[in-house]
């Protein structure tokens, strides 16, 4: 029998981060939380930032709890969500603290790279959804700044990179992360250099790009004495959190879609050769790294906004004095009328931090629906709304690929939200298969295992999971009321965008 083999990942979100404990027997995958905290932003003078300094002494707690249970783990692993960086200085330093993607200083700047290097040419070369939180424009707005960093800098590192750059002293990137960043070619996996000079930004701080499951080495020796750890090896996993995701998603063949439920969902399918047709530029497909072994696995999906619209809506509500946690938030969504009110989970109305109850009521005023009456009803507008968005851009996919999706399958931890699930499967009138929560903790650790020999193929990784987590599947009911919904649906995105 094999030995256990043990696993330590961080998995950061743009609310939250966790240690997670991997214990892996060559079979089965167990998994433990050793570490949880916030990660709240900073809204300083100079803009919305992350508090990268204050996510990295969270880090070597975490490493700190896992020794305390005994455990030295053979290899460590940092995700995190994908086009945030942190610019490096000659010394090592880190110059000022890293931007939020939501930070308004990239107003402007797509509009300008499409007049400089062209629309068109520009999705051509790298295959990303145009998206205003894109680094390319995080860069061009740190290039215009008046601080002078980007002049000063010596390597660009994305959070992931930055976190295992100072565990380590080492500075590279990792393909999954670096695809976020839509200064990547997909089909060769290098920096399209031409699109960053034909910008002005400096090609000279782009990193080195290396493959998932990449050993990036060992620790310092300071961070080795302050956690008690000496023999973890730290590793690139698919550090992009929805790459860890979607390498941990349970599918076999290739007829099935993904949805990786968060605070954003990322909607869409495996390819092995980018998409990059003016079909897909128009319908805001991305194409972004994964997994590398064999064929080359391509997460070629549309970005949604995701839980983030609900969470802001509780933020608001516990505000105002209710309770709303998840759970209520859920049971009295579900017992509220179906169907009423729908709404553009991508409108652009929705895409700031602050009162999304208010917002998600003009939006329904401007489109002529009737008022949403309360929480509750609202809460399921937006759930609803969801899950006819998932339902349309799956239909995209098949329409865009040529091939048939016939399963769903939702991981992460939206599929805590039942009536989510329950809802997709209506929409989508396809077989939804939830699980596991732990998709990226498990791609993550997973990952890492490959790096150490232990697995050796995507194939290998989900016959794991499947193996290790309980999935749960939901079936499509109320056809006829939810095909009118998606007519209406469809519809309304089509006036709000222009179509």
């Amino acid at each position: 029998m094999a030995s256990t083999a043990c696993y330590l990942a961080f998995d950061l979100g743009a609310s939250g981060g966790r240690a997670i404990l991997g214990r892996f027997d060559g079979a089965r995958l167990r998994t433990e939380a050793v570490h949880r905290f916030a990660n709240e932003p900073l809204r300083l003078p100079s803009g919305i930032h992350w508090n990268t300094p204050g996510l990295f002494e969270e880090v070597k707690r975490g490493m700190t709890a896992c020794r305390a249970m005994g455990v030295e783990p053979e290899g460590l692993g940092l995700d995190t969500w994908g086009v945030d960086y942190g610019l490096i200085g000659t010394g090592g330093e880190l110059l000022g603290l890293p931007h939020h993607y939501r930070d308004t200083r990239t107003i402007g700047k797509m509009d300008e790279a499409w007049v400089k290097v062209g629309k068109e040419r520009l999705y051509l070369r790298t295959g990303i959804q145009y998206m205003s939180l894109n680094t390319i424009y995080q860069l061009m707005a740190d290039r215009d700044a008046s601080d002078g960093r980007l002049a000063h800098a010596r390597t660009l590192l994305f959070t992931p990179d930055l976190l295992a750059y100072w565990l380590t002293g080492e500075a590279r990137t990792e393909l999954s992360i670096a695809s976020t960043s839509q200064l990547l070619d997909p089909g060769t996996g290098t920096w399209a250099t031409d699109v960053a000079s034909s910008l002005g930004l400096p090609t000279e701080i782009l990193p080195r790009i290396e493959p998932c499951g990449t050993a990036v080495g060992a620790l310092r020796r300071e961070v080795a004495e302050e956690t008690g750890l000496s023999g973890v090896t730290v590793v690139a996993p698919a550090s992009h959190d929805t790459a860890s995701a979607v390498a941990a998603t349970p599918g076999e063949g290739d007829a099935w879609a993904y949805i990786s439920c968060g605070t954003w969902s990322l909607v869409g399918t495996e390819v092995g050769a980018p998409v990059r047709t003016r079909e897909a530029m128009r319908a805001g497909f991305t194409n972004e790294g994964g997994l590398l072994e064999g064929r080359g696995r391509l997460r070629f999906h549309h970005n949604v906004a995701g839980l983030w619209l609900l969470q802001e809506c509780q933020r608001t509500w516990r505000a105002r004095g209710g309770a709303w946690s998840h759970e209520d938030t859920v049971r009295a969504a579900s017992g509220s009328e179906p169907l009423g009110a729908l709404i553009d989970p991508d409108d652009a109305s929705f895409g700031g931090f602050g009162d999304m109850p208010t917002r998600v009521d003009a939006f329904v005023r401007r489109t002529g629906q009737p008022v949403i009456p309360d929480e509750a009803a609202m809460a399921r507008a937006i759930i609803e709304s969801l899950a006819l968005a998932y339902a349309a851009t799956i239909e995209q996919a098949e329409a865009l690929t040529g091939r048939e999706l016939r399963v769903v399958h939702m991981v992460g931890g939206g599929i805590r939200n039942a009536l989510l699930c329950q809802c997709t499967a209506d929409a989508t009138g396809r077989e939804v298969v939830a699980g596991p929560a732990e998709a990226t903790a498990a791609g993550n650790i997973l990952t890492q295992a490959m790096a150490f020999g232990r697995v050796r193929s995507a194939e290998q990784i989900r016959a794991v999971v499947r193996q290790s987590f309980d999935l749960v599947t939901y079936r499509p009911r109320e056809r006829s009321r939810w095909s009118e919904a998606r007519a209406r649906f469809a519809t309304l995105v089509a006036r709000g965008r222009g179509g």
